[in-house]
This record gives C-alpha cells, sequence and structure tokens, in this order.
C-alpha cells in the first residue's frame, strides 16, 4: 500500500486529493468553476469526502474560523492572528500532552518543525544529494515555526504554489514528530535507551576493555564479479602490514571497531552498532508504512546490530545475552525470529528489502524494553554492506521510491521530477560507489 495512492491516509497531502495546492485561490464566490469540478471530481467518494471534512474541521478550529472566506481577514489582521496563535498553541500543548508553560509548548513545537525540516535536509544529504537544489526549502517555510503562520501561508495567494505547498508538507510532518514525541515520552524511550546501553557495558562488554574501548581491525575481502557477494574474508588487525598493500577490483577493506565479550573462558571480538532512531527516520517509516501512529509503524525504536566472526561465534553471543540479562536480574524472551544465516526463509516486509538478506533478526524483551537485534557474521555484513540487489544503500533508494514517499514529499507537478528515473539513476549511483 503506497502512501499516494487510493488508500493513503495522508488525504491532505495528496495533489490529485480534495485538499490539492493549486495555482490560485478563491474566497469570493463559492459557486464558481473550480468549486463545480471539485464537486464532480470528488462528491462520488463518501470516504474521501469524510476525510476531507475532517481535515477542514482541523483548520477551522485551529484559526478559530467557520469558513474559509475569513481566513483572508486573518491574513491581514497581526493581532488577530496573534491571539490565534497563542490559542493554537495551548490546542496543541493538549493535544500531545505537553506540560509546563506556554513557553515550554512553544518550545517543543519548534523542535517539531525542526524535525521536519530535518526529513527533507537528510534525503538532500544522502538519497537525493544530486536533486539538493531541486528539493531545497523556500527560506520563508525553513524559518517558519508557528504552526498558524504555516497555515496561513497555505491560504495566502501572495506565496507561490510551491512554498505553499511546502507549507502544507511542514505541517503534516510536524503532525507526525508530535506523535512520535508523545509517543516517546509515554514511553520513557530515553531512559530506556540509557538503560540499554549500561546494561551493555555492566553486563555484556569484557571487564577487561574499558567502557568504549574499541579495537580496530579490517576485513579484507574478495567479491564475486557478477553480483559482489562475498566470496572470502579475511581479518586484519591494526598495524598489519597487510594494510599497505593495493586492492584489487574486486577487493574491498571495511574497517569494523570490536569489542569483546566472555564466553567459557574465551574472549570473543564482535562488531556493534546500537542505535535509537531519530524523529526524522521515524518520521521517513510512518510515511512509508501509511501509517500516522508510531505505536503501530515504528516497533524497532532500540536497535542493536551485532557482527562475529562465524556462526559459531554468534550462537555464543546470543546465549551470553541471555546470561548477562540473569545477571542483570532479568530474563530475556527473543520474539519474532528470523534467521537465514543457517539457511532459513527471510519473510521480507518492508517496501525496497530483500528476501535474500542473510541475517539472524529477533526482537528481545528485557528490563522492561524492547530492542531490535540483527545479528550478522563477516561474510553476511560485507553482502549487508555492498551485494548487489541487498546493499543497504540501493534498500535505501528503493524504499523511497517504491513506497511513494518520494512522491508524497515531492509532487511532479510542482517539483517536475522523474521519480522513475531518479530511481534508477540513484540506484546506479550507489552502485558505482560501492564497487569503486
Amino acid at each position: 500500500m503506497s502512501v499516494v495512492d487510493d488508500k493513503s491516509i495522508f488525504i491532505a497531502m495528496k495533489q490529485d486529493g480534495p485538499l490539492a495546492v493549486k495555482d490560485g485561490l478563491s474566497f469570493g464566490n463559492q459557486v464558481n468553476r473550480h468549486a463545480r469540478d471539485w464537486v464532480k471530481t470528488f462528491c462520488h467518494d463518501p470516504v474521501t469526502v469524510t476525510k476531507y471534512r475532517a481535515v477542514r474541521s482541523q483548520i477551522f478550529d485551529l484559526l478559530q474560523v467557520n469558513r474559509f472566506s475569513q481566513i483572508p481577514a486573518l491574513i491581514s489582521n497581526g493581532a488577530l492572528k496573534n491571539k490565534c496563535s497563542e490559542r493554537a498553541y495551548a490546542l496543541l500543548g493538549n493535544l500531545y500532552g505537553i506540560q509546563g508553560e506556554l513557553s515550554e509548548v512553544k518550545n517543543r513545537i519548534r523542535e517539531y518543525a525542526r524535525s521536519a525540516d530535518e526529513v527533507i535536509t537528510y534525503l538532500q544529504n544522502k538519497v537525493l544529494a544530486d536533486y539538493h537544489s531541486n528539493i531545497e526549502i523556500s527560506n520563508e517555510i525553513e524559518t517558519t515555526q508557528n504552526p498558524v503562520e504555516l497555515l496561513l501561508i497555505i491560504f495566502n495567494n501572495q506565496y507561490h504554489r510551491k512554498t505553499r505547498f511546502e507549507a502544507k508538507r511542514k505541517l503534516v510532518l510536524m503532525g507526525l514528530a508530535g506523535s512520535i514525541d508523545q509517543r516517546e515520552r509515554e514511553t520513557e524511550i530515553e531512559k530506556k535507551f540509557s538503560n540499554f546501553l549500561n546494561f551493555l557495558n555492566r553486563y555484556v562488554w569484557s571487564p577487561k576493555l574499558k567502557i568504549g574501548e574499541l579495537q580496530m581491525t579490517y576485513l579484507h575481502s574478495l567479491h564475486n564479479k557478477q553480483d559482489y557477494v562475498c566470496e572470502q574474508v579475511n581479518v586484519i588487525e591494526e598495524g598489519s602490514e597487510l594494510l599497505n598493500q593495493p586492492l584489487g577490483d574486486r577487493e574491498k577493506l571495511t574497517l569494523i571497531k570490536r569489542r569483546l565479550f566472555e564466553f567459557e573462558g574465551r574472549e570473543v571480538p564482535v562488531y556493534v552498532t546500537v542505535r535509537k532512531k531519530d524523529s526524522a527516520a521515524k518520521i521517513l517509516k510512518l510515511l512509508r508504512k501509511n501509517e500516522k501512529n508510531p505505536a503501530v509503524a515504528v516497533d524497532d525504536e532500540l536497535g542493536l546490530m551485532a557482527v562475529l566472526d562465524t556462526i559459531a561465534d554468534v550462537k555464543r553471543f546470543v546465549r551470553h545475552l541471555t546470561k548477562a540479562a540473569l545477571n542483570g536480574k532479568s530474563m530475556m524472551v527473543l520474539e519474532d525470529i528470523s534467521d537465514t544465516l543457517t539457511g532459513g526463509y527471510y519473510h521480507a516486509s518492508s517496501v525496497g528489502s530483500s528476501k535474500q538478506t542473510p541475517m539472524l533478526k529477533f526482537f528481545a524483551r528485557l528490563g522492561g524494553m524492547r530492542v531490535e537485534f540483527i545479528i550478522h557474521t563477516n561474510e553476511t555484513y560485507l553482502n549487508y554492506r555492498y551485494q548487489r540487489g541487498i546493499a543497504h544503500d540501493e534498500y535505501e533508494v528503493r524504499r523511497l521510491f517504491d513506497s511513494g514517499v518520494a512522491e508524497f514529499l515531492f509532487p511532479r507537478d510542482i517539483y517536475h521530477l522523474d521519480m522513475e528515473f531518479i530511481r534508477q539513476t540513484q540506484l546506479d549511483k550507489f552502485r558505482v560507489s560501492i564497487e569503486s
């Protein structure tokens, strides 16, 4: 289900929907050609009409008006607009459960605005880096955090169509950021992330290393010419003369910074990355899932990826984790397990993901937390990084375009971008970058 198809729940954003941003606005005669065309297009679909009325009610409630024809007066009256803004902040503060004075509410909503901008900035800096200028946010929108001011820009004919669309887009993304923030406060995600890091440092990693101490190691790999799958990998320690040798066309040298854990009297090296999804990443995931509720769509707020030398070491690591949880006075229960390291089948559910991705994946419930674990061997990690059709950089491109999010954020009739062409161009670019 795409975020831009007929089942999209984001009806306010659809450029073929009842709230599309057009070249001109008319608040005068309600019975005009545009109104008649609108009725002919949408009146036959009661679900669309109901969704439209719901969004319209939200607009009227936030602006404290009863009809669209009252909006121009609000745009031109600064005192009335300020009064409307103050009340809107109070309403939004209660909507998202923000505690504190009005200043605290304003600060929170400014954070939502920054998160909305960060979604576009993230795409500018990576997946759509070649189109940085094409998708750049208008200065007027980037510097505006007040939701009432953004809403009034949408209905202000003095602003260009692209700017008015970006104001609407920012409001939609701010709404998702608000829902995410509310969810994080309800689930105490910051506290849980801190507790998880403390659990790893106290019970999982070897006490012979200082907290944060890492061993610099390199994976020297040889890859297949056809699909760039890893055919051979050797571990090279920091300082080895082998690091000074030139690489061949199908060779890669990948840095991994490893920790140690103790298992049955021996120390086992493991490369680990621990992450808490930031707001921009969660917003993009909600869009890909065509979902507004982060409790439903974002189930991997806390995550750990581990890379070990062998499958035997993977099994040792999982067993060590369960023992570490017991030492921390908690059981560790594994949920939603999928294992393709030993020949199992990975049921890929995310748009753009590959069913051929080898990994051990599960959610671990321990100490009041639910953490996503993704565990690789050296070979499967290198395939995750470099293999054609599986590489994570390619996956990021596919899921952005195949889910409809690229078209959702940058509709063709406003940005004049051919998303199919860009999708293939960016896939080719990342493939060249990976193999060069």
